[in-house]
């Protein structure tokens, strides 16, 4: 943690990985060089013709399909947002030394695969089963441990008609740095649970205790809480930025008159039920129109007119879910900075002659 300035391990992993501009907001399916990325060891190489997804564990008969094998199953395709767990991790304080994300860490893309529950009743999931694993090709070291990438699901949560074995994006095949030839991707989860460069799928009757699921990716509160796992996706809003933005600050610059306000919102939780707008920073609040639904997945669009006088204003949006599940305004720390899904503040300056 700290309360200086960026680390180099912080900017070493900036410069790995990125964020989705703000204004890519505009977009129903997030442009694929847009779509954020979060990579944790390095990009396996990886030959789609020699590829094997390994299925085995506690089941009847292990399976071992390839790449061809898995195109002829039943394909669909589904719009999902994915969010990193550690978005809005650079707002906290102290700061948790990590990739530095402010808000930008989401995407919405165009998934296409088989499902994954089709292919574990092939494999015949015996009784006593808990939870699945999932392995990527993806090794490397964290917390001291040398390790492959692998988390788990419970079973229930692996069978979910939606969990997809997705080995294409937005039309095309997946790109390395998405997780080529194959990677899970689960609907309703933070990030880390969408395994990139699929190669093990392990049925266990014992959770799994592996570092990415017990050494991370855990609420603490402080070092001694022992913490509870990072799951779905909290709500969010966030704001398209309006007008013009200031170079380093990226603060926004637009001219008065009537304007029209416009952002996305999504939850892993519940659908989105409504989304609330301030132009005072939070001490007044009108609810926003929601655009058309995709997908359960996929974030909606939110709209909203503004008569945007002379002056300094901070604006927000909050969503709230169809569980009553509501962003907050501020969101209690964690040791590792996770699911801050804190109300989006954006400062925006009008005056006349912006954008003449």
């Amino acid at each position: 943690m700290t309360t200086d300035g960026i680390t180099m391990e912080e900017l070493q992993l900036a410069a790995r990985n990125h964020g989705m501009p703000l204004e890519a907001l505009r977009y129903d399916v997030t442009p694929l060089g847009l779509h954020y990325l979060l990579i944790h060891f390095d990009i396996p190489e990886a030959d789609e013709r020699t590829w094997r997804l390994e299925v085995g564990g506690h089941v009847r008969a292990p399976l071992a399909p390839s790449m061809e094998d898995l195109r002829r199953r039943p394909t669909v395709t589904t719009p999902v947002t994915l969010e990193c767990a550690g978005n809005g991790r650079a707002r906290l304080d102290p700061r948790p030394v990590s990739q530095p994300w402010l808000e930008e860490a989401v995407g919405t893309a165009e998934w296409t695969g088989t499902p994954l529950r089709p292919l574990l009743e092939e494999a015949g999931v015996l009784d006593g089963a808990v939870e699945v694993l999932f392995a990527g090709a993806d090794r490397g070291v964290q917390g001291g441990l040398e390790h492959d990438y692998e988390r788990s699901l419970p079973l229930q949560e692996a069978l979910r008609e939606e969990v997809l074995l997705a080995f294409g994006v937005n039309g095309q095949p997946l790109p390395p740095q998405h997780g080529h030839p194959l990677r899970l991707v689960v609907p309703g989860w933070y990030g880390m649970t969408s395994v990139k460069w699929l190669r093990r799928i392990t049925v266990l009757t014992e959770p799994f205790g592996g570092y990415q699921q017990t050494g991370s990716y855990l609420i603490h509160a402080d070092e001694d809480d022992p913490g509870v796992p990072v799951t779905r996706i909290e709500p969010r809003s966030l704001l398209q930025p309006p007008g013009i933005a200031e170079f380093e600050s990226r603060g926004r610059f637009l001219a008065p008159g009537g304007h029209v306000l416009r952002g996305r919102a999504w939850s892993g939780r519940a659908p989105i039920a409504r989304v609330e707008v301030s132009t005072d920073g939070g001490r007044g609040w009108r609810e926003a129109d929601l655009g058309e639904r995709r997908s359960r997945w996929a974030w909606v669009a939110w709209s909203l007119p503004w008569e945007a006088t002379p002056g300094e204003h901070e604006l927000c949006s909050r969503a709230t879910d169809e569980d009553g599940n509501t962003q907050p305004l501020e969101r209690p720390w964690n040791t590792g900075g996770y699911a801050n899904n804190a109300v989006q503040r954006v400062r925006v300056t009008v005056r006349a002659g912006v954008g003449g």
